[in-house]
């Protein structure tokens, strides 16, 4: 009766996510080719014909890349709001009507026995959402792609088992690196994307007793390193009075590479 997942890629390349019940197997975005999908998949033994459908987050290409490919080749039933829809539709090719569905803002879908909670962030897409999957009481949590942790967020996924939560850069490295600055700008705002500070300072206040698995997702290549979102969000706990690995553990995640298929 438990809930699995695994991060099957997370980074600035692609990001792709993988949750199951017994009778349920949803994957959220397909940002690598379908071929990098299909590997993926093999990593942790599961097969995508199987899939009960996608769920989209946002039209950013390093979410949708492989989305259209899949979605025909295997029949799979696409889910994602109105206006991610619109954004999309011209960038993953023809998708028979019969496979579109929407899944609105703010609402809450039951797949089988996997309860499925949708919520908005703050990221410069068309309208970014993200997902709270509740099975037998558990509670999962993927939220990436957001340049803030809005108190209404907060509210939403406290107190969760588990969290795919953004850790996208360091600010001095951003600061320092190649990037134009209307980039770094970009990334900086309340529109980008959460630096692994920020991220520390959320996770600090949502984390819960419940909250056993905190996985640092959506590094990215340039302006973040694994040690380094792991330092630098660890030492930012604990000047919050969290210390890592008594409470919860925090675990990497890998633009190429799926994380160990874990259950809650």
């Amino acid at each position: 009766m438990n809930m699995h997942f695994s991060v099957l890629a997370s980074g600035s390349t692609g990001n792709a996510f993988y949750v199951e019940t017994e009778d349920q197997a949803i994957l959220i975005d397909a940002g690598l080719s379908g071929k990098q999908m299909e590997a993926l998949f093999k990593g942790i033994n599961r097969d995508i014909s199987k899939l009960s459908g996608i769920l989209v987050t946002h039209e950013h290409s390093d979410h949708i890349k492989g989305l259209g490919v899949l979605a025909r080749k295997y029949k799979l039933p696409i889910y994602a709001n109105e206006k991610t829809w619109k954004a999309m539709e011209h960038l993953i090719g023809e998708v028979p009507l019969e496979q579109k569905f929407v899944f609105g803002m703010e609402t809450v879908q039951s797949f089988g026995n996997l309860d499925i909670e949708s919520f908005g962030v703050s990221h410069d897409a068309a309208e970014p959402m993200f997902y709270v999957f509740h099975h037998n009481g558990k509670k999962l949590v993927q939220i990436t792609d957001t340049g803030y942790v809005s108190d209404r967020m907060k509210a939403i996924i406290k107190n969760a088992d588990a969290y795919i939560f953004e850790s996208n850069h360091d600010v001095s490295m951003l600061r320092m690196g190649r990037y134009p600055w209307n980039v770094k700008r970009r990334i900086l705002s309340d529109v980008g994307h959460v630096s692994n500070e920020d991220a520390a300072i959320a996770m600090s206040e949502v984390a819960g007793d419940n909250t056993k698995r905190i996985y640092l997702a959506h590094l990215s290549a340039d302006n973040n390193m694994k040690d380094l979102a792991k330092m630098s969000v660890t030492q930012t706990l604990q000047t919050k009075g969290i210390i890592v690995g008594e409470q919860f553990s925090l675990y990497d995640t890998d633009p190429k590479t799926p994380t160990q298929l874990v259950s809650i």
